[in-house]
């Protein structure tokens, strides 16, 4: 006999019915999920940027000392005035003047050293008076010297008489030749050529002796005074090349004249003097930069567009086998035409983005291809 169902019992078995079919959707979808997961994690990572790569090659570099420093004169001449407390009446020459040896700078207003000189000149005539008349007496007495018409003593005082007159007359010349000195110091002249590099004389100025009137550039030669570091100065020797720069004028070819034999105790550099030509842009006081060109030797370069500055290092992008790139810090060198000289810090055999590496972050997953299918992708 069969038992009637009962209606609670029919919803009793619809519930359970519905939550094996929720139960069963739910674990449908999450087996879907995962196998979605599963094929996404599978799939290869989207490149960020189809780059090119270069790896660094050998290169022969020409090896230089860099520097700084400053241009000076090779030798300045400071020329001043010799006479004492005579008045300035002429300037002939100005900053900047080519001027050459025994050219009259200035001069003096000579009418005091005249008045001297022509003074002199009559105690000149003086003396020479009263030398003649003391050798005639002289000579008198020594015609009588025989004869005892002149006792010995008498003879002896015209003969000292005589001498004295000399010495007057000799020293009487001598004033003479020195007031024609001073008079001649009334001209201010050059005394080598070069190039007038300043001036303190003022017309009308009444100066002592000694009192610098010009100061020149002598020869207009001015040389480049170089701070080199103490472990560099030894592969430095006379009759170097140094291409020094001035300011934004074209880089000048100088030589070096002398290495100093000391150094600075407290920067621990030393000097070098580098000759530098007559015609150039270069000018005394200027800082200037330069190299000097000490051999060659080979290194390892890389195009200067695969080598960035980040955070205030020099970095490359490395390929890794897995197109993920790789941010490495490496020691630059050299820079020659395109290309920069690697010291240290890469592989010979890496890989490296060679462009467009300021576009990518460390780890990016890039797209590499040859430079010739770049360049068609670009057309």
């Amino acid at each position: 006999m069969n038992k009637k169902t009962s209606p609670m019992q029919t919803s009793t078995r619809f519930r359970v019915a519905a939550l094996a079919v929720a139960a069963l959707s739910v674990i449908g979808a999450i087996g879907a999920h995962a196998a979605d997961d599963k094929k996404a994690a599978s799939a290869p990572a989207k490149a960020a940027l189809t780059v090119t790569v270069a790896q660094a090659q050998p290169a022969t570099l020409a090896r230089s000392i860099s520097a700084n420093g400053s241009i000076a004169a090779w030798q300045e001449a400071s020329i001043g005035t010799e006479a004492n407390g005579l008045r300035l009446a002429d300037v002939k020459v100005n900053v900047g003047d080519v001027v050459k040896r025994g050219q009259v700078l200035a001069t003096f207003a000579p009418d005091t050293m005249q008045a001297d000189v022509a003074q002199i000149r009559a105690s000149v005539a003086e003396a020479e008076a009263t030398l003649a008349e003391a050798s005639a007496n002289a000579q008198r007495a020594r015609g009588l010297q025989t004869t005892g018409a002149l006792s010995d003593a008498a003879i002896n005082q015209y003969l000292t008489a005589e001498r004295t007159a000399q010495a007057r007359l000799e020293a009487q010349r001598a004033m003479a030749s020195m007031q024609q000195l001073r008079l001649k110091q009334t001209q201010v002249l050059a005394p080598d050529f070069g190039v007038i590099s300043s001036r303190s004389a003022t017309v009308g100025a009444v100066l002592p002796a000694g009192q610098e009137l010009f100061r020149m550039i002598r020869q207009g030669r001015l040389e480049w005074r170089a701070e080199v570091a103490a472990n560099d100065m030894a592969s430095l020797k006379p009759g170097m090349v140094a291409l020094v720069t001035a300011g934004n004028a074209p880089p000048i070819k100088g030589t070096v004249r002398m290495v100093a034999p000391t150094v600075d105790p407290q920067t621990r550099n030393g000097l070098v003097y580098v000759d530098l030509p007559a015609s150039g842009a270069a000018r005394a006081g200027m800082f200037a930069r330069g190299e000097f060109e000490t051999g060659s030797g080979t290194g390892l370069t890389l195009p200067q567009s695969a080598v960035l500055l980040r955070d205030g290092f020099s970095t490359v992008l490395r390929v890794g086998p897995d197109s993920k790139v790789a941010q490495v810090k490496v020691s630059v060198g050299k820079r020659v035409g395109d290309r920069i000289e690697i010291v240290g810090g890469l592989d010979a055999t890496a890989r490296v983005v060679a462009t467009g590496g300021g576009f990518l972050a460390d780890g990016d997953t890039v797209r590499v291809v040859a430079a010739a299918a770049a360049a068609s992708a670009a057309k």
